[in-house]
Formats: C-alpha cells, sequence, structure tokens
C-alpha cells in the first residue's frame, strides 16, 4: 500500500459509519454508530497519562469485531438480535513511567466508563493489545488536525423527524444511512443527532417514546445515534 492510499483508507475509516451497535439491550430499540463511539472512547484513551491510542474496533460480543467486513445497517441490527453486549478491543503504545499494569488497568476503567456510562453501552470486556513500549510520548502535530465533517443535517418537514426534533438532547436529525426517517414493513427507522454531554441512550429513548406516540398505533420504532455534537 503506498502512502497516499494509506491516508486514503485511514479517512475512509473515519467517515464511514461502521456497524450499528445496540444502545443498552437490542430490547431498547436503540441503536448508534461505531463511528461515534470510536470518537467518545478515542477522546478518553487519549485522557489517560502514558497512553498513545492506536487501533479501536467495537462489535458484538458474541463475534469476533476484527475479522468482520462492513455489514449493511438493517443486516447488522437483524445480526444481533436478542443480545446487547459489546467487546471493545483496543491496541495502545505504553511510554515509561508507569508500571504496565496500572496502565492498562486505567486504561481499561476509561474506556468502560466511556462506554456504559457516557454513552450507554453494555460492555463484556475490553481486550487491550500493547503494541509497543516508548522512552518518550511522541511529539504531536504542529496544529491539531481538523475533524472529518460529521453528518449533516438535512431540512425535513416529515412529522415524525419533527417530533424528534423536539426532544430534549436532539441536535438534529442526520442522513448518514439514508434519509432521516425511514419507513418499511418493519416499522420506522430515525436518525438523530445527540447533542454532546447528553447520554445518547437517555436521548434514543425519549426519542424513541415521543416518535412511537406520533406515529400510527402499532408501529415498531427503531433510533439510530450517528453523532455527537
Amino acid at each position: 500500500m503506498t502512502t497516499a492510499e494509506g491516508w486514503t483508507a485511514a479517512v475512509r475509516d473515519r467517515l464511514a459509519p461502521g456497524r450499528l451497535l445496540p444502545l443498552g439491550t437490542a430490547a431498547e430499540g436503540a441503536w448508534i454508530t461505531e463511528r461515534t463511539v470510536r470518537d467518545v472512547l478515542g477522546r478518553s484513551a487519549e485522557a489517560v497519562r502514558g497512553v498513545v491510542p492506536g487501533a479501536l474496533r467495537i462489535g458484538p460480543a458474541y463475534r469476533d469485531p476484527a475479522s468482520e467486513t462492513e455489514a449493511e445497517p438493517e443486516t447488522e441490527e437483524a445480526g444481533a438480535a436478542g443480545t446487547g453486549a459489546v467487546l471493545v478491543r483496543a491496541s495502545f503504545a505504553a511510554v515509561a513511567g508507569r508500571p504496565l499494569p496500572e496502565l492498562t488497568e486505567e486504561l481499561r476503567a476509561a474506556l468502560i466508563a466511556a462506554a456504559e456510562d457516557g454513552i450507554g453501552l453494555v460492555v463484556t470486556a475490553v481486550d487491550l493489545h500493547v503494541t509497543a513500549l516508548l522512552d518518550t510520548a511522541p511529539a504531536g502535530p504542529a496544529e491539531p488536525a481538523a475533524p472529518p465533517p460529521g453528518p449533516t443535517s438535512p431540512a425535513t418537514d416529515d412529522p415524525l423527524a419533527l417530533a424528534a426534533l423536539g426532544v430534549t438532547g436532539v441536535a438534529g436529525v442526520t442522513d448518514t444511512l439514508g434519509t432521516p426517517v425511514r419507513r418499511s414493513a418493519d416499522g420506522v427507522r430515525v436518525e438523530v443527532a445527540v447533542t454532546a454531554g447528553a447520554r445518547p441512550l437517555d436521548v434514543a429513548r425519549a426519542v424513541r417514546a415521543t416518535v412511537t406516540a406520533a406515529a400510527p398505533e402499532g408501529t415498531a420504532v427503531t433510533v439510530v445515534v450517528s453523532d455527537l455534537r
């Protein structure tokens, strides 16, 4: 792979929404994109002294996320039915100055807290892989890299989208996976961005309750969180 191809692959990975991960239990009807989770957990890893974060992967606990290809959202939702647990796999370089067991336990605790308390995921395990032992931390970039563009906030007059927009903690509706409101024979899927600082699981629950009340009786409602703003 050339350098240019490597950069292209890295950017594509940052921009791709990844698989959908269940918020709470699978019965909640609430999901969040892996990209959004990676962003949150990545910041938590960076805050641990002595850790230089590397690859981060989150997937259903009953599968090996390192061996999977990206799945279509509908396939991923169906495949995760009956479970809500996820497995977090993270690689990192350790900077000299702290005992490695202490460092790994602090990193594991930080990732679990960010995933469970901050987002609302159910984490069964965090697998950590040390890729290098460094004498000093690598120098950071002269200027912080610009974050990749987040999902757009399309204009919409859909009554179910407007209902979702009225929920506290919703920063906007998004179209990462398609239209903000997708209707099918199985029900309705609503895609939203959550205000940074709000817990995605709590907001998704509120959105689902509000949209369910606004939709025709008996409509199954699924909520997908695709961004934090």
